[in-house]
């Protein structure tokens, strides 16, 4: 449970900028230029948390190993 609380925001940022996305795509199209840009947005955040919660998984799994 604590790390979404820790990445409350940042999952924040991914909705708010994912609706963003879908909101452009309706009104300029799916090829439109900033809805391109928007959805690479959506996937460098979402990069940025995947990254973030494998290495919160890791790091206790490795520090058992030196107990």
């Amino acid at each position: 449970m604590d790390e979404v609380r820790l990445d409350d925001g940042l999952l924040q940022q991914i909705e708010s900028t994912r609706k963003l996305m879908i909101q452009s795509g309706i009104e300029n199209g799916l090829h439109s230029r900033k809805t391109l840009s928007l959805s690479k947005k959506v996937d460098y955040l979402m990069n940025k948390f995947n990254q973030c919660y494998h290495s919160d998984l890791i790091i206790p799994i490795q520090n058992r190993h030196l107990k």
